[in-house]
């Protein structure tokens, strides 16, 4: 299927245009301190005729119920044993912009193209994100990490975004608490939706 820019997408962001739409799916957080733990989340890349993409994260702890209910519905249904999981409570939420600026740095290749990403959560901390983007592919470094004087200390982060056979997948990996960058969050997520204009 050939891919349809989104309606009144302005031109400056077309590199980014492959983000846009509601995403979701399954990955798993763990860090020092942090047990691995699975989650869900639904990610949003939106936009409004502006040269730049909005761009909406939550992500929910998997929990299994604590009742053997439904345990026996699955067996009533002759689904598999495994306890089904839910969404659980919120570990982070994030929003901000993403955008591709004017000016092209060097060292990039031909297809691809700068890209700056603003983001803030409510645990108080505001990244802004550069990196480069191209062939399916977003790979960026923190340049500046924010934190009031309750937000958690977070010295630097990447992420990696990839289209990878119509799936979005990412990764993040952090230098926080005194830690060296390692990984900290990974997932999986599928298209749901484009969105409407």
């Amino acid at each position: 299927m050939a891919f349809v820019l989104p309606e009144g997408l302005a031109p400056e962001v077309y590199p980014l245009a492959w983000l846009v739409g509601r995403w979701s799916g399954e990955g798993v957080v763990g860090y020092p301190g942090v047990e691995e733990t699975a989650f869900v989340q639904d990610v949003v890349f939106d936009h409004d005729g502006g040269p730049y993409l909005s761009y909406t994260s939550t992500i929910r702890l998997v929990v299994a119920p604590d009742d053997a209910s439904a345990l026996d519905e699955a067996a009533a249904a002759d689904e598999p044993a495994d306890p089904p999981l839910h969404d659980g409570p919120v570990w982070s939420t994030e929003s901000g912009y993403w955008r591709v600026p004017p000016e092209r740095p060097e060292g990039l290749t031909d297809e691809q193209f700068p890209v700056e990403v603003l983001l803030a959560d409510p645990s108080g901390h505001v990244a802004v994100y550069v990196g480069a983007v191209g062939n399916g592919r977003v790979d960026l470094a923190s340049d500046l990490i924010a934190r009031t004087s309750s937000g958690a200390e977070v010295s630097a982060a990447t992420r990696l975004y990839g289209l990878v056979n119509g799936e979005l997948m990412w990764a993040q990996d952090l230098a926080a608490f005194g830690q060296p960058m390692q990984s900290y969050a990974s997932a999986r997520l599928a298209r749901v939706e484009d969105v409407e204009h």
